[in-house]
């Protein structure tokens, strides 16, 4: 079993700050490369703070010897305060991390183990972290030269590598320090990057396909709900094969396997859905267990098991909608209703739609669109709508009000909606109909499959 290394190794901290300081032994003077090299570690490292006049014409040196003392001491040299050949040249030792200081540490284990999992998630393969000793893959963060004769060059150019599997260092990963790691969109992506260099850790090679993970040229893109994309999947699975199941097997197989990217189905011309909503930049579609995503992030439409989503919630979604600046998704079913982030299910949940402000005889939800200028949400039932304020929590008077009356041309009932670049798209049957949000006509009517690259 592939061992993932904790991120607590040992810990070499010894690298660059900006300073200058009188404090050498009179036998031991050193360069003023070497003052500023000491000078700029201690800032760095030990928060050394910066003055205007240079500390080796200050009179008061009391704030650099105490530095000098606090790093002597934790890597066990003698307490001098000096700056003495062998404090000058621990600081010139390779520094090895055991997390990057641009992250906290729960941000960066979650975007470690978040990159694992991708690879895990579509192979038989199961990554263990350890807490001490050696693993199988060591993940350490360094700047410069650190040992393995490939050198990381500062701030962009190369920002990790990792070694092929095999003995000693091979499976290693190692992240320049040198970079700005993120968890989002600034700076470097630090998932984005360990997913791409686990890969190379299990085998993979570079690949030449545009968008795929593997893609040798870093590319900016919204990790939240990230899906491996199928050059990727294909090529690891040619090395490992695909995930081995535990579970017991079905007396009847399913017909649909749990992830795979298809139009299977959606492109019979009388498809319809039981809901839809947009999520994080995507747009889900329902019906009955299964949802399909249509993501700007990735080529082609990902076809999955609800529950692959959501474990924990029911499948047969009949409304959804998202409140997309409190990254909040609704979801309905019968009277009950979930909120959902991303993966995460809020506390609390379901909730019964009455509590919304729904009279008792309103036993289920049939579409519900949320419309971002007016922050109000319509709720569809049967041939009447509701609307509610988001903001005040509470339905609004005059309501419910008559479909046909509001939405001319769209028939009695809507099976889905969501809103789209200041549209909505409402669902009934097989068609669908973009509406103005502001004057609520149609401006056209579409096959309701028209989102998907239907031949």
């Amino acid at each position: 079993m592939l061992k993932m290394k904790s991120l607590s190794f040992q810990i070499l901290l010894c690298v660059a700050f900006s300073f200058a300081f009188p404090l050498v032994p009179e036998t031991e003077k050193k360069n003023d490369e070497d003052i500023q090299f000491a000078e700029k570690y201690l800032e760095k490292y030990y928060k050394l703070k910066t003055e205007a006049e240079p500390i080796f014409k200050m009179k008061n040196s009391k704030p650099i010897t105490d530095k000098i003392q606090e790093m002597q001491k934790f890597f066990g040299l003698k307490v001098t305060g000096e700056l003495d050949s062998n404090t000058l040249e621990v600081m010139k030792q390779p520094r090895i991390l055991n997390y990057t200081p641009d992250m906290e540490p729960a941000d960066v284990d979650e975007a470690i183990e978040k990159a694992w999992n991708v690879w895990s998630s579509v192979t038989p393969l199961k990554f263990t972290r350890v807490y001490e000793g050696n693993a199988d893959i060591m993940i350490s963060f360094v700047a410069g030269f650190h040992g393995d004769f490939f050198s990381f060059d500062g701030p962009g150019g190369t920002l990790a590598h990792a070694f092929a599997p095999g003995e000693g260092i091979g499976g290693d990963a190692h992240f320049d320090e040198d970079e700005d790691w993120t968890k989002d969109l600034k700076g470097h992506n630090l998932f984005l990057v360990a997913a791409h260099e686990f890969g190379h850790s299990l085998g993979l090679g570079h690949s030449n396909v545009l968008g795929s993970l593997m893609y040798p040229i870093y590319t900016q893109m919204d990790t939240r709900n990230y899906r491996l994309p199928q050059d990727d999947v294909d090529g690891i699975q040619t090395l490992y094969g695909p995930p081995t199941s535990t579970e017991p097997p079905a007396s009847t197989p399913p017909t649909e396997t749990p992830t795979e990217t298809s139009t299977t189905g959606i492109c019979d011309p009388h498809v319809t859905f039981d809901a839809i909503t947009t999520l994080r930049g995507e747009i889900i579609f329902f019906k009955d267990r299964y949802i399909w995503r249509k993501s700007p992030y990735f080529p082609g439409i990902e076809h999955n098991l609800i529950s692959s989503f959501w474990p924990t919630l029911p499948s047969g979604f009949q409304a959804a909608y998202e409140i997309d600046k409190k990254d909040q998704v609704f979801l309905f079913k019968g009277n009950q209703y979930w909120v959902v982030s991303g993966y995460s299910v809020h506390p609390g949940f379901p909730r019964n739609i009455h509590t919304l402000g729904f009279p008792r005889y309103v036993k289920k939800i049939d579409a519900a669109v949320y419309d971002e200028n007016t922050k109000k949400t319509y709720f569809f039932v049967g041939d009447k709508y509701w609307s509610y304020d988001e903001v005040t929590k509470s339905m609004e008077k005059g309501y419910p009000r008559r479909v046909s009356v509001d939405f001319p041309r769209i028939g009695n009932k809507v099976d889905a909606a969501f809103q789209e670049k200041g549209h909505f798209y409402f669902f009934h049957g097989s068609k669908q109909y973009e509406i103005d949000t502001k004057s609520k006509k149609v401006i056209r009517e579409m096959k309701s499959n028209s989102w998907f690259d239907c031949k």
